[in-house]
């Protein structure tokens, strides 16, 4: 419903109409919002009718069914993604890796080198040939990388 283009479709739509889409993605984001979309315009007496499902009318038992189907499908799915996901992680922590961006080996020493020598930071990010952002995250650190 936020989207601008969307937004003037619905404007034009009249009751006794029928939206014909080729695709469930493009009445929402996710299960909930496609469902919520489909009320909507069945409120409006506008019936839903989708190719990619061979044509069938959202609005209808039938259609109905098949997005509660879809939408239960896809929350599993979503399940499934957020736990092998987590397994992941865990996996990962129990071989000792540490989640989240590789440590810029050395950069700390160098950048308080540099520090030392009365450079700015955009001097030792010039200097070091690194972001801005990585010389900012070693700028104060105290601990000395091995």
């Amino acid at each position: 419903m936020e989207r601008h283009g969307f937004k003037r479709l619905l404007e034009k739509l009249e009751t006794g109409d029928v939206l014909l889409v080729t695709k469930l993605d493009r009445l929402g984001r996710n299960a909930m919002d496609v469902r919520k979309t489909v009320e909507h315009l069945e409120s409006q007496g506008v019936r839903v009718h989708c190719l990619a499902l061979g044509g069938v009318d959202l609005t209808s038992a039938a259609g109905k069914m098949t997005m509660q189907v879809l939408g239960a499908v896809a929350e599993f799915e979503r399940d499934l993604l957020i736990e092998r996901t987590q397994a992941g992680v865990a996996r990962a922590r129990a071989e000792g890796k540490r989640p989240g961006r590789p440590e810029a080996t050395g950069t700390t020493k160098a950048v308080q080198r540099l520090k030392a020598t009365g450079l700015t930071q955009v001097e030792v990010a010039t200097a070091l040939a690194k972001g801005i952002a990585t010389i900012k995250r070693h700028w104060n650190r105290i601990e000395v990388e091995a």
